[in-house]
């Protein structure tokens, strides 16, 4: 699109910016527009990081296999949206959607808001979730920490935290990686992209494949799950 097809999208989609009354036929026109443009970016963000990343992906899944196979719990931490895709990838892991997976320990350091809002009040924000890794990470676990920008304060005290315990360290992160990507950590995936929007859609695909690919590395190691109940099987009791 050249600069002036640009410009002339840019007036359709916030008239206000330049004076303009809202043309229905041309907002149409430029929120259609508008939507090919970031499914187009949005296509581009996907296909760059696999090309690139493919393997570290493979390298990450097993990292996160092994410490299943030694015992060990993965656990999450994220802002904003990003906490949300945190407690979305604990979900998927100790409550697997697919018949046949089983359940993997994982938890969501944000879910308990009396712990996090204590901690902050006393100590600071910053150290929400340091404190609890302190305490809960042990050596053979996994911290996924999610930040968009990988600037997140609160995520390097609790990396630097868990990089103390022993444990892995695992970042999904946006732009150049920021702090995360110069920290040390175990593996840190960066989606090369400046849109909040598109590299949180990034994220949600890259951690639904390594959950994927988790289960497929522990596959052998499953053993029998007759006894595991399906959702059929659940009576109105056990739910809580």
């Amino acid at each position: 699109m050249t600069n002036t097809e640009n410009n002339q999208t840019l007036e359709s989609l916030y008239p206000f910016l330049h004076s303009k009354k809202t043309d229905s036929t041309n907002m149409n026109q430029a929120l259609l527009q508008s939507v090919k443009q970031k499914m187009t970016q949005h296509q581009f963000v996907i296909e760059h990081f696999f090309a690139k990343n493919s393997q570290a992906m493979i390298d990450c899944a097993n990292t996160i296999a092994k410490v299943y196979q030694q015992q060990g719990q993965l656990f999450t931490m994220g802002n904003g949206g990003s906490s949300a895709d945190a407690s979305h990838i604990a979900v998927e892991f100790l409550h697997p959607v697919t018949t046949g997976r089983p359940a993997l320990a994982a938890y969501d350091l944000s879910c308990d808001k009396t712990l996090m809002s204590a901690i902050a009040n006393d100590i600071g924000y910053p150290y929400v979730y340091a404190r609890q890794v302190a305490i809960l990470i042990k050596a053979q676990d996994c911290l996924i920490g999610i930040s968009t920008s990988g600037n997140s304060t609160n995520l390097t005290h609790a990396f630097e935290q868990a990089k103390k315990s022993g444990a892995i360290t695992i970042a999904l992160t946006g732009g150049n990686g920021g702090d995360m990507a110069t920290m040390g950590l175990d593996h840190c995936l960066i989606i090369e992209s400046d849109s909040i929007h598109r590299t949180q859609e990034c994220h949600v695909i890259i951690y639904h494949i390594l959950w994927d690919l988790v289960h497929t590395l522990l596959a052998d190691e499953r053993g029998n799950l007759a006894n595991i109940p399906n959702s059929s099987e659940v009576t109105n009791n056990e739910i809580c």
